[in-house]
């Protein structure tokens, strides 16, 4: 005897729409990197889990750099001559239907990552994967010039970094 199919059963669900991850390309220009094996499979699950709460599409580039390096972008980007954890980098906005298109640069910091680590008492990967999510939320044209905006930033990367199963990065601040 076959057993009795619903209605329900029968019949399709519509398909879930599909959201494309970014396209991820990292280099690494400083061997202070090495001490950290998992780095880049740190910041690709961050880029993942970022682009799956905010649809944005493209590809983004990861500089892991050293000090003298972001200090020296920092200089001429911004005009501020001291090293910085991440930079960001948004890449101007592509020609309407063009298939895929660039989303920006994130640049990083060993030495201020590790520094910041130490004094904060962070774990390094979840201060990376952290960082990298802030530097891709800037991509994608948030901000924290003001309080409304910071509060928006902030809530989302604790989003963000709890769909990681990460610490959120800002509870230990909001406790103290």
């Amino acid at each position: 005897m076959r057993p009795s199919l619903s209605r329900r059963s029968l019949v399709k669900s519509a398909p879930k729409p599909r959201i494309l991850a970014p396209a991820i390309d990292i280099q690494v220009a400083s061997k202070l990197w090495q001490a950290q094996p998992q780095a880049e499979q740190t910041v690709r699950a961050a880029i993942a889990a970022a682009a799956a709460l905010s649809t944005a599409d493209g590809e983004v580039s990861i500089l892991l750099t050293d000090d003298k390096a972001i200090r020296a972008l920092n200089r001429d980007w911004r005009g501020i001559d001291k090293a910085t954890n991440v930079l960001s980098f948004p890449a101007p906005e592509a020609t309407p239907g063009a298939p895929r298109k660039m989303l920006g640069d994130i640049v990083m910091a060993y030495e201020t990552l590790a520094q910041e680590c130490d004094r904060e008492d962070r774990a390094f990967l979840h201060h990376l994967a952290h960082l990298t999510v802030h530097g891709f939320l800037h991509l994608i044209g948030y901000d924290h010039q003001n309080d409304a905006d910071a509060d928006a930033m902030e809530g989302l990367e604790s989003k963000i970094m709890n769909a990681l199963k990460m610490p959120d990065p800002y509870l230990a601040r909001d406790l103290g």
